[in-house]
């Protein structure tokens, strides 16, 4: 493999020293002049129309500027189809959108939200999304009879996958020697809890324009997003260092919209922070999954057709569910090569907290129920599961049909190395002693080991644009819209930059993410940083390099072919010796600034399969994670520390933790989700921390020059389902649902009565 000055090795972030001393300011830090503070009044109810509210008492109060109704906010919709407005006379959520307030500082407007008085006319609820489509079940839309969202949607273009239908199932399911059945659901999954809270200032200038400071993962999308909402306006974003995503981040419009709003009324700028409680319990959470499958299958594991209803439980409103769905859909069929589908989504709304964004999309909700359900046919015909995902995840040369619905072939990795590299590592062979059985016993404590497989073609997605700025100095600026969520994405692309100038890296820089500077960005999402994003910048900073050859060709005599760079200095490559620096060729000319651009590539998917070991104390039911082994294939790492962090991410933050104890609590009673403060809310401690090993291949892809392949969001999508299984080993019974919470084990072994726990959909 290529030696290289700076890919492949570890070198500091380019903003560690700011964040550890504490000079990286995140939007809660961030003050403008003349600014208010926003606040929400928040919904008590799962489900009611608003009869009237009294805003006086709250406007009399001093320091109060504003206080908006459902009656005086702007007409800005959001979700898929646009039906969620900032406020609404309905309330469908314990936590929505009442009134708005701005005042002079954080406590005035939260005094003031204590003054308002709200006249409701309850309504009756319902949680459960197949309760929900029930003819007698409380409709939350009059738009979506039945309380279903449209399947048809444009999200991706006319084509946009919205199932899987594939071949003849039928033909498929005869020609089985066998056919297996079950209902798995991956559900009450919360949000991903990114240490820093949803925040945002904005900032009317005139009735036209509008900036606005946001966290959030993909400032440049949002801009575009809101730009379709608001209608012509000049609106100009700049995206904070954010503390933390896992994509929950990524849409902000929770909290644009009324920061919005309120600037407006003001003519003031408003900063909006939520705080803990709101971000638990108001902001998004993952999408709940429910499939009733079936699969075909011969005895020699060849799967032969797939069917399945997928309920997908999207609670108050749609924020992007079609689009994860269409991605779900593409996914699946990565993970199984099989030639008859019938795979078909019902997306459903429910009145419980809205389902958004979360790592995974789509495709680990779906997979985390639908996987479980293969494992019934691969205990059937007493197939290894290791084995069988080696045979049916996608090979370079198979097709699949991707979010768009266009039919796309494979021209990426046979990821079989990376799958038997993974298992001598874990040590899998040793370990397996086939369906419901432990690998161990010791006393009350049984342990068991389970595999799990995802996949993402996203890795290429979407149109990204570079401009790299050479400076006389020696220097090279990256005007690229990246946010920095917490991956050191915006380092990794300044250390593609300086291989291809071959400048310290100490001299690159990349342009804050400020929309009127920088080209459109969707920003970090779908593992696509590293060949999307990456290969624009090493396509912008070949274009520089061959402009500052085609200038100083003259001055050093020399064809711009024979030219090399180093260091900020020009040299002819037989006579090193014959060299000038940059300022020689830029002096009169100016800087030199080359373009790259990427164009959307779906044919190169990547991969990650996880193994674990649980141990089970089948006295108290409580289950912990022993070991963790990740396996995968990259192509070439482009920096071993930032690899491995993503890799050690597989655990909380709506990773394997989530088939443990990360959930929702929601009393159907109330509506209300009762864990929404960090006492309730169970995560994982440092000291917890299970043994983590990874198996990491470095095999060429045809991608860019450097021939990688992203894989930051998959890291813990294969998680969930390696866990369910390896339980399910450990104590000889299947569980049917997540998280594996000690009342699920005890009553799988019959040693409690079942009961309705308060977080079922």
């Amino acid at each position: 493999m290529k030696s290289y000055r700076y890919i492949g090795k570890s070198t500091p972030r380019k903003d560690a020293l700011d964040i550890v001393t504490g000079r990286t300011k995140f939007i809660a830090d961030l003050t403008v002049p003349n600014m208010l503070y926003g606040r929400i009044l928040r919904s008590p109810h799962p489900h009611a129309l608003i009869k009237s509210i009294d805003t006086a008492a709250a406007m009399r109060l001093p320091g109060v500027k504003a206080v908006l109704t459902h009656a005086d906010v702007p007409d800005w919709r959001a979700g898929f189809p646009h039906h969620v407005g900032i406020l609404d006379s309905k309330v469908r959520y314990v936590g929505a959108g009442v009134t708005l307030v701005a005042a002079e500082t954080a406590e005035i407007a939260e005094n003031a939200l204590a003054l308002i008085k709200v006249e409701y006319e309850l309504l009756p609820a319902v949680y459960d999304p197949e309760e929900a489509t029930q003819p007698n079940a409380p409709q939350l839309y009059d738009q979506f009879p039945g309380n279903v969202f449209p399947r048809d949607n444009l999200v991706f273009g006319p084509h946009t996958l919205n199932g899987v239908e594939m071949g003849d199932p039928e033909q498929g399911f005869a020609e089985a020697d066998f056919i297996v059945e079950g209902t798995y659901a991956y559900e009450n999954i919360p949000n991903p809890l990114p240490p820093e809270s949803p925040a945002v200032i904005a900032s009317w200038e005139g009735a036209d324009n509008l900036t606005v400071w946001l966290g959030s993962q993909g400032p440049q999308v949002f801009k575009a997003a809101f730009q379709r909402r608001m209608g012509s306006i000049n609106l100009v974003s700049y995206g904070s260092p954010v503390g933390a995503s896992y994509g929950a981040k990524y849409a902000s419009w929770q909290y644009a919209l009324p920061a919005a709003a309120l600037s407006k009324a003001t003519g003031r700028p408003v900063k909006l922070v939520y705080d803990k409680a709101e971000h638990l319990a108001a902001f998004t959470l993952r999408l709940g999954s429910r499939i009733r499958g079936k699969v075909g299958m011969k005895k020699d594991g060849t799967v032969t057709a797939m069917a399945g209803d997928w309920l997908v439980s999207s609670g108050a409103y749609s924020e992007c569910t079609q689009a994860m769905v269409a991605v779900g859909c593409g996914e699946a069929q990565l993970m199984l090569r099989c030639p008859n589908w019938s795979l078909k989504p019902q997306m459903v709304c429910t009145n419980r907290s809205a389902s958004g964004q979360v790592r995974g999309f789509g495709g680990q909700e779906l997979k985390c129920a639908l996987i479980p359900i293969l494992t019934l046919g691969m205990e059937q015909a007493g197939l290894d599961p290791v084995e069988f995902f080696k045979k049916h995840y996608i090979k370079p040369g198979d097709g699949f049909y991707w979010r768009e619905g266009k039919w796309w072939v494979c021209t990426g990795m046979d990821y079989s190395q990376a799958i038997d590299r993974g298992a001598a590592t874990f040590g899998w062979s040793e370990k397996w002693r086939g369906w419901l059985n432990s690998t161990a016993v010791s006393g009350a404590k049984r342990r068991g080991i389970g595999v799990g497989v995802h996949g993402n073609a996203d890795a290429g997605e979407d149109v990204s644009e570079v401009y790299v700025r050479l400076e006389p100095n020696g220097a090279a600026m990256i005007h690229c819209g990246i946010a920095e969520h917490g991956t050191g994405q915006r380092s990794s692309l300044c250390k593609m930059a300086a291989e291809i100038l071959q400048l310290p890296l100490d001299r690159v820089f990349v342009t804050p993410t400020d929309s009127l500077v920088n080209p459109i960005e969707i920003g970090p999402v779908g593992s696509r940083g590293t060949y999307a994003m990456g290969g624009a910048v090493i396509a912008a900073a070949e274009d520089a390099k061959r402009k500052l050859f085609e200038l100083m060709a003259p001055k050093l005599k020399a064809p711009p072919e024979a030219l090399e760079t180093i260091d900020g200095m020009v040299y002819v490559q037989d006579k090193p010796e014959t060299k000038l620096p940059w300022i020689k060729a830029m002096q009169f000319h100016g800087s030199v600034m080359g373009y790259g651009r990427f164009e959307s590539d779906f044919s190169k998917p990547n991969f990650m399969m996880i193994f674990t070991e649980v141990e089970v104390d089948t006295e108290t039911g409580k289950v912990e994670l022993l070991k963790v082994v990740g396996a995968t294939d990259v192509g070439q790492i482009i920096d071993p520390l930032s690899l491995t962090n993503q890799l050690n991410g597989c655990l909380g933050s709506a990773g394997i933790d989530s088939a443990i104890f990360e959930e929702t609590v929601l009393d159907r009673q109330l509506g209300r989700i009762m864990n929404a403060n960090m006492i309730d809310y169970k995560w994982r401690t440092f000291a917890e921390l299970p043994e983590m090993e990874h198996a990491i291949l470095e095999s060429p892809f045809s991608t860019h020059q450097f021939q990688a392949i992203g894989m930051g969001e998959i890291t813990p999508s294969p998680g969930p389902s390696a866990v369910l299984m390896a339980v399910s080993n450990a104590i000889g019974v299947r569980i049917h649902e997540y998280p594996l919470t000690p009342d699920k084990i005890l009553t799988a072994l019959g040693k409690t009565a079942p009961s309705e726990r308060m977080g079922k959909q």
